[in-house]
Order: C-alpha cells, then structure tokens, then sequence
C-alpha cells in the first residue's frame, strides 16, 4: 500500500531530508563542500566534499561514524536550530578557515575538525574531536586554522586547533561574565536571530591576532516562562522575551585580543540599539551595520582597531522603516563596498568606494523592476546575488567588471554560491521535482551535485499562477488532479501566509505540495501574497505601515472574488481558510472580521495580541504600543472579539460565529502560547464556539513526525465538518 503524502511529508521533514545545501566553495574553486544526509527520510546531516575537476564526491564526516549521530543538544544550540528553522539532525552547520582546507563543526556540544585536503583513506582525512570545554557552540577556526574559537558556559574561549601551530597557546577565555548572570558572550541574542538575519555573535580578525565579540546583557528583558503541562512536575522553564514596547537586550562590542585585552567598540548605542551585522574582511577597517529603535535609520560605520572608535561610513534612512538585506555589506577586490539600499522605488544592489558611499553618490547597478533579495557573494570584483523582477521568481544575478548578467535560467526560484570562478547553482521550478544543483565554471556546467530527497507520492501541483485585480495581487489556484475545470463547483480553501518576509505564491511546485494535498482531498484551494509580502519593492512592502490587518485581509478577499471571476468551479457559499503563525492570524482576523466571506478558519499559532509578539518585527510595522495603542488593538484579534462583545452588549445583533479550531505548540518560544489562550479565554466570554488543539511539547516548527502528520489529517476532518462536506477525491 502505498504510504500517505501526510506521513511521507512528516517523515522526510516536508522533503527536506536527503537533499544538498549549504555549499561553500575554495578561494581556487576547485573544492565545494556542503551539507546532505545519506537518504530522503535520514534526518542525520552529513558533510561531502565535491572535486570540481573530476566531479566525484567523498563522505567527509557522518555523525554515526563519529558515535554522534544521538543528539544531546544544549539549550543554546535548542534555540539557534528554532531561529534558523532548521529540520534535521547531524551537522547542519559548519565553519572553515579562509582556504577551506580545514572544516570545524559541533554535534551535541562536541567539536569536531577535517582536514579537507587531506588524501582520501588517509587517517589525516578523518574527523578528529577538539579537546574543549563542553558544551561547545558556534565553533569557528581562525581564518589561519591555528585556534578555534566557541562559546561555553556565556563566555568566549579560544582553544588550539592545529596542536603543531606557532602560538596556538591552551585553551581559555578571552571574554567572560565576571559575576554576571544575565550576560553572556559570542551568541546572537533572539532578536538579532529571529528578526534581524544575525545568527552569529563573534567575528575573527583577517589576520587571527583579535576577535570582534558581541557582549548581550539580558537584565533588562523581561522574564517569561515556557511550562510544560503534561509534565506538571517539571519546573517551567524560564526565557528572556523582549515584547513590543519593552526593553531589548543590552547590546555592546568589544575588540578581544588574545590575551584578553579589552576595548570596546563605540556608537551612540541608546540611538541605535541594534547590532545588525560586522564585517571584517582583509586589508580593510571593520565595518559594523547599526540601526535604530524605530527601524527607521540604519549606519554602516568604520571601527578604528586601535581605538575603538567608529565613524559614519553610511545612513540609510526611511520615514517609515529601512529593510535588512542579508549579505551586506561586502568588499569586492578594487575595494569597492557592496550594499542594497532603496533607490528610485526598488530594492538596488549599490556599488561604489567608501568616499562615494560617504557623499552619496555611489551608483545603484541593477534598474528597472529588479529588486535585490540577497548579496550572496563577491569573488574578486564579481558580486553574486539573488533578485526578482517578475515577484513569484527570484533569479541569480552577478555583477563585475562586464557588467550585468542573469546566471540562471528564466523562472523557478534559484540560489547559489560563487568562489575562485566557480558558481554553485541550486534551482527549483513549476517544471523540476525539487532541487537540482549544477556547478559551473566560465557559464558552462562542469558538475551536478545529487539530491537523495524523495519524490512525493502525490500528484504534481499544477498551480495557475495569476496576477489578480487591480493590485495584480500574486495568486495561486489548484484543483485537484481528478477535477475537470467548469465540471461543478468545488468548495475553496485559501492557503496564505501573507504578510512580510515570507511568500507563498513561487514558480516552483514543491511550494505547492500541502496545499496540492488539501486540493486532492476536494478542495478548490486559492493562495495569495498580497501587501507587505516579499518581492514588489518598498512601495509595496511599506502598503502595511501601521496596519497589519486591513490591507492584508482586503488582499486575500479581493483575490478569492477575482479568481472566482475566472474560475467558475469556485463555491464562494463554502469557502474556508487555513495559516500558520501571520496565516494564522490572518486566518483569526478572516472569519472575525469577514464572516460574509469565510465559513470557518484553521488558525495556527497566531499572533493574537500584538503586544505580545516581539519587539524588532512589530514595531518595525506598528510603532511602539505606548505611542500608537489604537493601532495595536486594530491589528489584535483578541480586541476584535472583545470588541464584538461589547457591541451586543450595546444592542447590536450577534453576529453569526463561524467554526474554527485554534492550533498551538505549548512549548512554542516565538509566538507564545499564551496569544491563543487569551484569544480563547476571550471567544469564551463572547459565547464564540471554537475548538482549541494544544500541542504538548511542541515548539513554532511542528517538526515531530507524528505531530506534523496528524495535524493535517485533523485539519482535513475539521474542514470537511465545519464546511458540512462529505468527504471527497479520497485521502492520498
């Protein structure tokens, strides 16, 4: 019998298992290491070596091997893997010095080393562990590997890597909590992991004599607790959540040398309190990207090394709030600076020397509708980076001395990696089963990297990718594989995420395989990205500036009528709608605000009370809660059910409650759980029927297998109840 897409897609971590990614290439590009477990449902990430030349691959370390594949993680490692969304087990992560000759990485707070070129069957190329303290985490070689530097216990050590190396000295810290409880060293503080594209805390110098380290005292974040109710003899567990309105972690720099002297990195830190990102590159003064509270201003400044002071190298700044671009800034190797910054309406890769980035006349290099996702890589004076002209398609682009030039194919969704003249290209598409990974060299593929990912026992989606209304709102709309269009109506189901920093509607199918999965089961199901979501540019994402609510829900209700326009099959009397942690609460704010619209609401780990949620991402859209109240009970859930009991309280009529089960993971750090237990508390007191589904142990991600299983095999049963359905098209 063949085995249900539910289990498959919970088995293989939703088809993630098995196949190649984090990629990093040798400065001669020859030699492309990267990260695959051995099969499509083997959750233990293994580390390849691919050679370019002849193109075979070698096993560098397995985790079994190693007596490592049973995963004993630290909290601090728990929590990095949450932020970083990652799904599988083994080594996801790994660092290398500047050559990628030798590699480091962590499994279950253990620190492990390869040599990468030694030769194959040689005891020089296995892994061999690193004497260090333990829990070891975030270990990084110097860009030498003569030392390895990691964090235990809050403090920075720095220990010897190669034991033959000149001065590579014992084992020690270099910064340390002096009777400090609440301050640690060398990690990234939640809100730099969750929001600011920051998962690192630490930076080595070029040369290997000092670091850049990041000090966080969490004093002035509130205390919050994650408590376990299945387990009541269990003690809560306590963690520091700096929610909209109240205070962040005190952020500061230090320039560490290795013998433990001090001197602190200064910017007028009470203007702007986050620490984005650092970069130190060879031949060149750090550089540290800072920005302000209000999200409104963000620095690029120089860091003198002997002194510690900084200078403005950069301001970017916006009346409503300034993005973060990963992978900015950059050195190319004329000494031009990378950046992106809005220029003219779009998100623009911007090139040019310090002095012009100081006047402000360094040149935006791409034009038109192209706005700039990701600065990749440079390599010499090449930079590589990711854009969207057409936003359902982000394609990889470089820039150099030639100019402009598209690196991969028209349409699908394509990533990559560029060192020494050599391109990693990973691409998937409407037309490809998953990834495919091709290396090339001088625009020829040299080379394929394989991916073991299982293919999905489902039909392929065939989603009808439409540009709807007047806003031309991004849309996807499937029908199932057995259904023949304007045969009969079928009952509709919407599909969104639909806020900032996440899009549902791509040109690739693997995207589509729970919302195909939903279709099979006799669903018309209708995805739409409207304002605020990624890919359109500032004018778009900035449609949102002080009300996440109205615009997003108008989207999706203009989007339901303009398909319903062009598909007949569309049954607007049955229409429900389902999303997770901002689907999620858009799915609240849907049948609350619209029960003309939506008939019942699958809502999974909601923000509920906006107040609630942390303070980078909120604010960034709503301002501080002190300054704009109104604006936070506009974009609350929890308020529009209190405020529907006021007024029938007041004489107006009750209005009509529509189904809907409220899911959330009690062990959630993110999005609370305490957003859907007041949500439910206040649907209570208004007499609004609803179903809640607690889910013990479970954090934002979902990722147990039997948990992620089951779940859409409820919501599937819940939907077909709520909407008076008879089952139908047959589970797949």
């Amino acid at each position: 019998m063949t085995e249900s897409f539910p289990r498959q897609q919970a088995r293989t971590r939703r088809f993630s298992l098995g196949a190649p990614r984090s990629f990093s290439i040798s400065p001669d590009g020859a030699r492309i290491t990267f990260l695959r477990s051995k099969s499509g449902d083997d959750p233990v990430t293994c580390l390849w070596q691919l050679d370019v030349a002849s193109g075979t691959e070698r096993l560098v370390a397995d985790p079994a091997a190693l007596n490592a594949a049973d995963e004993d993680l630290p909290p601090e490692e728990k929590a990095r893997r949450e932020r970083a969304r990652e799904q599988a087990g083994g080594i996801v992560s790994y660092t290398a010095d500047a050559d990628l000759r030798t590699v480091v990485f962590s499994l279950s707070g253990r620190v492990f080393t390869a040599d990468l070129t030694a030769a194959e069957g040689t005891g020089d190329a296995a892994p061999r562990e690193v004497a260090v303290q333990t829990p070891a985490l975030d270990p990084r070689p110097d860009p030498a590997a003569q030392r390895l530097a990691y964090v235990s216990g809050g403090a920075l050590r720095v220990a010897p890597l190669n034991a033959a190396g000149p001065g590579a000295g014992e084992d020690h810290a270099v910064a340390e909590p002096a009777g400090e409880p609440n301050v640690f060293y060398g990690l990234a503080e939640h809100i730099a992991a969750e929001e600011l594209e920051r998962l690192r805390g630490y930076w080595w110098a070029p040369d290997g004599s000092a670091l850049l380290v990041a000090r966080v005292d969490e004093t002035p974040v509130q205390r919050w607790y994650i408590s376990d109710p299945a387990h009541p003899d269990r003690t809560p567990a306590p963690i520091r959540y700096a929610s909209a309105g109240t205070p962040n972690a005190d952020v500061s720099l230090l320039l560490v040398g290795l013998d433990g002297k001090r001197t602190p990195v200064e910017w007028d830190r009470e203007a702007f309190e986050y620490l984005v990102n650092v970069v130190w590159a060879a031949e060149h003064e750090p550089l540290i990207v800072v920005l302000n509270r209000d999200q409104n201003q963000m620095q690029i400044r120089t860091v003198d090394t002997g002194t510690g002071a900084t200078e403005l190298l950069r301001e970017d700044a916006d009346p409503q709030w300034v993005d973060v671009v990963p992978g900015g800034p950059a050195w190319t190797d004329d000494g031009q600076l990378v950046w992106s910054a809005d220029v003219n309406g779009a998100k623009r890769l911007v090139i040019g020397t310090p002095a012009e980035h100081r006047t402000g006349t360094a040149k935006a290099v791409t034009r038109g509708s192209m706005q700039v996702r990701h600065i990749v890589d440079v390599d010499g004076d090449t930079v590589l980076f990711t854009a969207s002209g057409e936003p359902t398609e982000i394609g990889l682009w470089s820039h150099g001395p030639e100019g402009l030039a598209q690196v991969s194919p028209d349409g699908g969704v394509n990533g990559g990696r560029r060192s020494g003249g050599t391109t990693v290209l990973s691409r998937r598409s409407l037309a490809e089963d998953g990834a495919t990974v091709q290396v090339q060299r001088a625009g020829e593929v040299v080379a394929s990297i394989d991916s073991y990912a299982e293919k999905p026992n489902l039909p392929a989606p065939q989603p009808h990718l439409l540009s709807l209304g007047t806003r031309e709102v991004r849309t996807a709309v499937l029908f199932p594989s057995w259904h023949e269009l304007g045969s009969g109506p079928l009952p509709v189901l919407l599909d969104p995420y639909g806020g900032p920093h996440a899009q549902r509607v791509l040109a690739t199918g693997s995207i589509f395989l729970t919302s195909q999965w939903f279709a099979e089961q006799g669903f018309a199901v209708v995805i739409a990205d409207g304002r605020g979501t990624p890919g359109r540019g500032p004018v778009w994402d900035r449609s949102v500036y002080r009300n996440l609510a109205d615009p997003v829900l108008e989207d999706q209700v203009d989007a339901l009528h303009a398909a319903a326009e062009q598909f007949s099959d569309l049954d607007l009397s049955h229409v429900a709608i389902r999303g997770w942690s901002f689907g999620g609460y858009l799915a609240a704010l849907a049948v609350l605000r619209r029960p003309d619209v939506f008939h019942a609401a699958i809502v999974g780990a909601p923000v509920t009370d906006q107040t609630l949620y942390d303070t980078a991402y909120t604010e960034r859209y709503l301002g501080l809660p002190q300054q704009n109240p109104d604006v936070y009970d506009h974009c609350s859930p929890v308020k529009d059910v209190e405020h529907l009991q006021h007024d029938v309280d007041n004489g107006a009529d009750q209005p009509t409650p529509r189904p809907m089960m409220v899911i959330h993971g009690l062990a959630d750090d993110n999005v609370v759980v305490a957003h859907t237990l007041r949500f439910s508390s206040a649907l209570l007191a208004a007499g609004y029927p609803h179903t809640v589904l607690p889910l013990t142990g479970v954090t934002h991600m979902t990722p147990q297998e039997v948990v992620a299983e089951n779940l859409l095999l409820l919501q599937i049963d819940f939907l077909q109840e709520a909407l008076g359905l008879s089952a139908a098209g047959g589970a797949v």
